[in-house]
């Protein structure tokens, strides 16, 4: 009798540990079903978008921009099951910060150093003058200044990811990166559209005028669409003087992160607080690595394939589109129409100027 109740007691313990393992077993499997489910969301979101973008007209759009807006449109009307959040903040966090990765092979910096010294001076100029005077406008129209800095700082540098590289460092509430990366969307589009609209009527070379293009749109896809009608060589220098503000990206990164550690120390933050100083953005040296990668293997064996470059910005823009479905999905447009249009205000303003006086200097010089 004894060793039967031995026996029973000795099983007991057994038992009592596998149900707990297998449940915590099936509740694992449930969080990967749910995190696949919301990366599988936005991967749909963004195939859908990136075919619609190779259709007239829509391609003048492009797909992260389609992509947002529908799935701004789809979280207002349809909305989605909460049990996928985990895996759309992974596209709207990590796949973007993979994007921004992989966009660092698009900078030669040997080609920008070598041909382009002086377009950094206007590339420094461009950034400078595009942040401070859009947040000088936003605060004459009492407009909501983290919106509106997010909002210089993609017209200044490079759209989506520039907005993408810093949001993380200026703490930006995630409904607000993706409304700015909507806005300087759609901002772009239009001035690039009018763009090549005034390009028969400008007293330009093709040169001057891929210059222009370069120093003052937003996207590189804007730069690519507004300088193509100006021919091969208008394209060539666009892409240039768009990638020396590409090129400034990082020191800027440095910069606002200097700027938020020292603002909370000066703030005499507490603890709590201290926990929310930016973190360092490693992305960022991934963006140099695979820069200096793709500069100094050049003309190497090392150097990629034609074909593997050529699938790079595919699967860039594909991430990045995954991202901005993540993103959009989070938007909540009531609380938000309210903020947005003064900042949105304040940035078309400072497009306009910006490309008056990149034209003005051009010509002038």
């Amino acid at each position: 009798m004894k060793a039967e109740i031995n026996a029973m007691m000795m099983r007991q313990p057994s038992s009592e540990k596998t149900e707990p393992q297998g449940a915590l077993s099936r509740l694992a499997k449930g969080h990967a079903a749910a995190w696949l489910g919301g990366v599988a969301l936005t991967a749909a979101f963004a195939s859908a978008a990136y075919a619609l973008a190779m259709l007239p007209g829509f391609s003048r759009i492009g797909p992260m921009a389609i992509a947002l807006i529908a799935a701004v449109l789809f979280r207002q009307v349809v909305r989605y099951p909460a049990i996928l959040r985990a895996g759309i903040q992974f596209s709207s966090k990590q796949l973007l910060r993979l994007a921004i990765i992989l966009f660092g092979l698009k900078l030669n910096m040997n080609v920008l150093l070598e041909q382009g010294t002086g377009l950094l001076l206007q590339a420094a100029a461009t950034i400078l003058f595009s942040t401070l005077f859009t947040l000088l406008v936003a605060r004459k129209l009492k407009a909501d200044m983290p919106l509106s800095l997010l909002l210089g700082i993609g017209t200044g540098i490079c759209g989506a990811a520039a907005i993408a590289a810093v949001s993380p460092i200026l703490k930006a509430r995630g409904e607000d990166t993706a409304a700015s990366v909507g806005l300087v969307a759609l901002v772009g589009t239009i001035a690039a559209l009018a763009y090549t609209a005034l390009q028969p009527l400008l007293p330009l070379t093709a040169e001057q005028y891929g210059i222009w293009a370069g120093i003052s749109l937003h996207e590189i896809a804007h730069v690519a669409l507004a300088a193509e009608p100006a021919g091969q060589d208008a394209v060539a220098l666009a892409l240039l003087a768009k990638l020396s503000r590409v090129f400034l990206l990082v020191p800027v990164s440095f910069i606002l992160m200097a700027i938020m550690n020292r603002r909370h120390r000066g703030m005499g933050a507490s603890a709590q607080e201290m926990k929310a100083q930016p973190e360092f953005p490693w992305f960022l040296l991934g963006f140099i690595a695979l820069s200096l990668f793709g500069s100094m293997t050049a003309g190497t064996t090392l150097e990629l394939s034609a074909r593997t470059l050529g699938s790079l910005p595919t699967i860039t823009t594909i991430l990045l589109t995954m991202a901005m479905v993540g993103l959009g999905l989070n938007v909540n447009l009531r609380e938000l129409r309210s903020r947005a249009l003064r900042p949105l205000l304040a940035m078309t303003i400072t497009s306009i100027l910006l490309s008056i006086l990149s034209l003005l200097f051009i010509m002038w010089r």
